[in-house]
């Protein structure tokens, strides 16, 4: 009876607002306001679509939003009888009886979870819950979590050794890999891997371990970037080798081939140091594979998995045939899959020169010599597996809440698995798809996913190509909670996401037509109301303050500096960063203007998880926080600082590194704050 009553009066406002906007001023005013968010004169006067599609909560929001299930990652039971299925929306495991084609099992796993194995006898899975650094060990015979281990920050990709005694947990926030030993599920070793490693994969000898990253490697400002691929030895619990893949970022996945002389990770190759122009030349990000050779002393080679004027975007996982013929990768931002023959790869590295090889990482018409087909599947295909005996190939859809089945023989979708997830397509998801989905560039270059992996950002600088080639470089910006701190863009041209993601997208990004106004009210409220900052577990998990951050918080909100001289109120943290947000959504001058900018101005940017949001600063040229106020600010204009003490710059640091989603703030009253920090 209330529900009736609640929608009752909802669509009474609606008739009202229809009918008020129908009319005279009020219809003016309206398609004023309607010009202004949007930066065009021909949107449709549709108040539906920002001030009902994009409610974050409450009664509305639950009624226009569903939960989905959203597979992301797959295990195989060692008799091929059973599909296990990682639900990162869902937060559940899913078992699907592989016979039947039906979901028999789901089991309540952590938040955000990332990847699942099975143990040799089919009797226990593990999983990994990205946001809670934890990982499930689940009895599969009683569907009950017998165990909880904890992990470090934001565990992902995992690797059982081969007497499943040990367990290396990727930890994809920290940068490092654990090792547990699964006898007393205590933690006894702690590796530094690459920038955010996600992916893991054991030989097939057992005796190593390759493990993929996402983000660059630090490098010097506006030069070519790497990442890396961290080789573990599992008989020292050592890294032995660090990989360094060149030009490349976002390795999603790793895998070996059966006679583990191969491994091979997916990438992207950016071209992001020319004007983003060249995207109309088509070449501004072009996607591929590393075949990295295991022998000492082994080659490395790229070769992509586009074509001229198509491309494979945001490869994400790599399966490897049982009998080592053939590769599937799946592209997510394509809706594709591509199958690789090595045979014909392994004809080509042995007949190519070092100089072929070194150019074929750049040459589109390259992948004609090894691909053999692609494959069309459901919106954004994630994980892979391929059954024991290597007739099939499970992919997770993950936006189609599907698993399609591929026959490795035909190289045709043989069948596809729905997963129980609503039927209905929301706004919402609609705008999830779009966003994850190259479609909409020019020759399919890239998608939004691309340069905001996980929704937040690349770590890499970009030249938007606005005024000036080679002018206005900038850093690429989270786009988690987004929706309450506008102006956007780093001059703040930007009034709104509309704008944001309709003519500025267009125009600058993707260099074609905008969005039709469906897709970007789709867009727009995706962005809005489904991104979120995932919890702040590594410096701030429980919400208290260490020593250290409680007394670099006092620094933040301090108004005096050390020999007691005021510091002028628009030159305090507080000022331009306040909480929730930690943004006063205002363009400042903080000293950092280079040389090739246009502007003397910037938007005052977010600080909610900061730690994990560098390189710093408009351009990117601060590769760490320290280097913000250490190298790039020598007279006191970004806050007033030169009067601090190491130990307190330190401490300062430790307090931003400690800030948390904004829902967190909602309820800090600055000035009770500047107070409270400021008593004598």
């Amino acid at each position: 009876m209330m529900k009736k009553r609640k929608l009752f009066f909802l669509l009474l406002i609606i008739v009202v607002i229809v009918i008020g906007f129908s009319i005279g001023p009020a219809r003016k005013k309206a398609r004023q306001h309607v010009n202004y968010m949007t930066a065009v004169d021909d949107h449709p006067l549709n108040c539906l679509s920002c001030h009902l599609y994009t409610q974050r909560s409450g009664f509305l929001a639950k009624m226009i939003n569903a939960s989905y299930l959203s597979p992301y990652n797959l295990a195989v039971a060692p008799n091929g009888e059973k599909l296990f299925v990682v639900a990162q929306e869902g937060n559940a495991l899913l078992t699907i009886d592989t016979k039947t084609n039906r979901v028999v099992d789901k089991i309540a796993v952590g938040t955000q979870p990332h990847t699942v194995l099975i143990s040799k006898d089919g009797t226990r899975a593990f999983v990994s819950n990205e946001w809670d650094d934890t990982v499930y060990i689940i009895d599969l015979g009683t569907s009950e979590i017998t165990d909880t281990i904890k992990t470090g920050n934001g565990p992902a990709g995992m690797v059982l050794c081969n007497n499943e005694t040990t367990l290396y947990v990727v930890n994809s926030f920290s940068n490092e890999i654990s090792i547990f030993d699964l006898n007393t599920k205590k933690e006894r070793k702690r590796l530094v891997a690459g920038n955010n490693p996600v992916g893991a994969a054991l030989s097939p000898d057992g005796k190593q371990i390759y493990i993929s990253s996402r983000r660059i490697l630090p490098h010097k400002y506006r030069t070519p970037i790497s990442i890396e691929i961290t080789v573990i030895d599992t008989k020292t619990e050592r890294v032995t080798e660090r990989k360094i893949l060149n030009d490349a970022y976002l390795s999603e996945n790793v895998s070996f081939t059966p006679e583990g002389d191969l491994a091979i990770a997916t990438l992207i190759r950016p071209k992001n140091l020319i004007p983003s122009i060249q995207v109309e030349q088509g070449f501004m990000m072009t996607y591929g594979i590393a075949v990295m050779e295991t022998k000492k002393n082994g080659r490395i080679v790229q070769l992509l998995t586009d074509q001229p004027n198509s491309y494979c975007s945001d490869p994400f996982d790599i399966v490897i045939t049982p009998d080592g013929k053939k590769a599937f990768v799946s592209s997510s931002g394509a809706d594709i899959i591509t199958v690789i023959d090595l045979t014909k790869v392994r004809k080509l590295l042995a007949e190519s020169s070092s100089e072929q090889l070194k150019q074929y990482a750049n040459n589109l018409g390259v992948s004609s010599k090894y691909v053999i087909k692609r494959i069309s599947t459901g919106a954004n295909p994630k994980g892979m597996k391929a059954s024991p005996d290597g007739k099939y190939i499970y992919v997770a859809e993950r936006l189609n809440d599907k698993i399609s089945v591929i026959n490795t023989e035909t190289l045709d979708i043989e069948r596809t698995i729905d997963l129980g997830g609503p039927k209905r397509i929301t706004v919402a998801r609609k705008g999830r798809r779009l966003f994850n989905n190259a479609g909409h560039t020019f020759q399919k270059q890239y998608a939004c996913y691309t340069c905001h992996p996980d929704v937040g950002e690349d770590g890499l600088v970009y030249n938007m190509a606005g005024v000036g080639m080679g002018r206005n470089v900038t850093n690429t910006q989270t786009l988690r909670d987004i929706g309450d701190i506008a102006p956007y863009k780093w001059n703040g041209h930007n009034q709104s996401v509309y704008k944001q993601d309709g003519m500025r997208f267009s125009t600058f990004l993707t260099r074609t037509e905008p969005f039709a106004y469906d897709d970007l009210d789709a867009l727009v409220a995706y962005i809005i109301t489904g991104i979120k900052n995932p919890p702040n577990l590594r410096y701030n998990p429980t919400g208290k303050l260490t020593d250290a951050q409680e007394r670099g918080k006092k620094i933040f909100y301090r108004t005096h500096t050390n020999d007691g001289k005021e510091i002028p109120p628009h030159n305090r943290c507080y000022t331009c960063h306040p909480p929730p947000d930690f943004t006063n959504k205002r363009l400042e001058d903080v000293g950092s203007l280079a040389e090739t900018d246009d502007t003397i101005k910037f938007d005052t940017p977010q600080l909610n998880n900061l730690f994990n949001a560098g390189p710093y600063l408009h351009d990117g040229r601060a590769q760490t926080l320290e280097e913000i106020w250490t190298t790039y600010d020598h007279g006191d204009y970004h806050g007033v600082t030169s009067d601090m003490t190491k130990d307190q710059l330190n401490d300062m640091i430790e307090y931003l590194k400690s800030l948390r989603d904004a829902k967190f703030y909602e309820n800090v009253n600055v000035e009770e704050e500047v107070k409270k920090y400021n008593a004598k």
